[in-house]
């Protein structure tokens, strides 16, 4: 895929970046499933996401698009090593997602209400500065404000909080 860098150079970047900003959220997009890639290329990729440990990564299938360069590449991989390797990825990913972020789990953190939840009109939705969402109690006029959260359950990609102050 006509990278220009390698794993460890990443992996390196990836720790100067946490050491210099340990509370970063990272994310990443990968594709799986691209012409050439062999099972070892796939732990490796595996790897990257169990050590990186991001918050959050867009998964997609690779698919074939007539005109580029990919198309007519040889060694395209069967949709079904795509589909197993994809889910394998994909279990990986949500699980350390999770964990990642949960690990606010009870502090107060400042969060830009956007607007009123969809579902539940008694909710505000905002986000915190790595992109999670937050629910909790409050009404129409804190959309676009900072507010104090108290992030008090995490829900896999979300927190239930409650606004101090």
């Amino acid at each position: 895929m006509n990278r220009r860098y390698d794993k460890e150079k990443y992996l390196n970047l990836v720790e100067k970046i946490r050491t210099a900003i340990p509370d970063i959220s990272l994310t990443t997009d990968i594709i799986v499933g691209f012409p050439g890639e062999t099972e070892e290329d796939f732990l490796e990729t595996v790897d990257v996401v169990k050590k990186v440990r991001y918050d959050s990564a867009f998964t997609f299938i690779y698919s074939k698009r007539t005109g580029t360069p990919a198309a007519v590449m040889e060694n395209q991989v069967s949709e079904g090593v795509v589909k197993d390797r994809f889910n394998r990825l994909l279990e990986t990913v949500q699980s350390i997602g999770r964990e990642m972020s949960a690990r606010d789990t009870g502090k107060v953190m400042e969060v830009l209400v956007e607007e009123q939840n969809s579902q539940d009109k008694h909710l505000m939705t905002g986000r915190l500065s790595n992109n999670l969402l937050v629910h909790f109690e409050g009404d129409t006029s804190l959309i676009g404000q900072l507010c104090q959260v108290r992030l008090d359950e995490c829900r896999g990609f979300y927190y239930m909080g409650t606004k101090v102050g």
